[in-house]
């Protein structure tokens, strides 16, 4: 029996409305992400004990609408410039695909109000928007596919990027962090903790966060002593090992382990080892308040002024600056 998504009921006369989202859903939508966004609203009006969010479901196919799964909500339909949100989220899977929320995402940005397009939304945008003017994103799954049919110079790896106002995100498992980042002008720091505590989130990433793809598992890692090199990198970036005793623990030269590197991933051993650290150091300065010298610590850098060259140096900020920007 399919899993059936009742309509938020509307706020109530003495309530204060602070926010109105949109969730735009079509034939196919991904489940994932619309009870993401749906979760993160109703935890926030039960720890407040009031409706200041409400959310309705809508669709260029009204009614009776199945996700991927099977999960089935009622969408209403799509008025030109009518009853608009405070705020559009278009979730992934095969609406997100098939674009129609593109006049719906025109009315919004008109009004200067904020989009957001999850997952193949975000990929459907980016395949029609040739040149960005800022930095886009989407799921790192598709981003392999955008970089090989094309050239698209400011796709990056964040979880997020804005680009003439429309934010395009990874979508899934970090939906409900999009969500908590969007309603955080309303919410005191608080208030911010608890909802992260009952939605279960051991941390909530920034928003600006690289996407946690699990680099041993890219397919051009055929070769498992290349694969073995790179993990015992990721389980040991507070003490670096240097390349000649990574080559022996991998059973392999020194010439043949940077020549591997270099083939694979187009860089020294050395390099794709500091990114890995310098990665790791930037999460910690944005999600936790450990200070540069524990941070540094951490990330095998020996010292602060270590680490702050290696931040600018990948980053173009300071760990201080990412920190307050933060």
């Amino acid at each position: 029996m399919p899993l059936t998504a009742s309509k938020p009921h509307a706020p109530d006369d003495d309530a204060t409305l602070l926010l109105a989202v949109e969730i735009y859903v079509g034939r196919g939508f991904c489940e994932f992400e619309t009870s993401a966004i749906a979760q993160v609203l109703n935890c926030a009006n039960n720890m407040l004990g009031e409706e200041a969010f409400s959310w309705r479901y809508i669709s260029e196919t009204p009614g009776l609408l199945s996700g991927k799964c099977g999960m089935i909500v009622r969408a209403e339909p799509v008025v030109q410039d009518h009853e608009l949100g405070d705020a559009l989220f278009v979730v992934g899977g095969r609406s997100g695909r098939d674009a129609d929320w593109l006049s719906r995402m025109h009315q919004m940005r008109r009004l200067a109000r904020p989009v957001a397009l999850l997952s193949e939304a975000a990929t459907a945008y980016i395949k029609r928007t040739k040149s960005p003017i800022g930095n886009v994103t989407t799921h790192w799954h598709d981003a392999l596919s955008l970089k090989e049919a094309g050239h698209h110079p400011k796709l990056t790896n964040a979880l997020t990027e804005i680009s003439s106002g429309v934010l395009t995100a990874a979508g899934s498992g970090a939906t409900m962090e999009l969500v908590i980042a969007h309603i955080a002008p309303h919410l005191s720091t608080a208030d911010l903790a608890e909802l992260g505590n009952r939605l279960m989130l051991s941390v909530v990433r920034s928003p600006q966060s690289e996407q946690p793809n699990d680099i041993t598992m890219l397919p051009a890692l055929s070769d498992q002593r290349l694969k073995r090199a790179v993990e015992i990198m990721e389980s040991s970036l507070d003490l670096p090992f240097n390349v000649y005793e990574l080559a022996q623990e991998v059973s392999v030269s020194t010439r043949h382990l940077e020549r591997m590197f270099k083939e694979v991933f187009n860089q020294t051993p050395a390099r794709f080892y500091k990114q890995l650290r310098t990665k790791k150091a930037r999460a910690l300065i944005e999600e936790t308040q450990l200070s540069m010298i524990e941070i540094s610590v951490a990330t095998g850098f020996g010292s602060s002024s270590s680490l702050n060259e290696a931040i600018k140096k990948q980053y173009g900020l300071s760990p201080k600056k990412m920190r307050l920007k933060r």
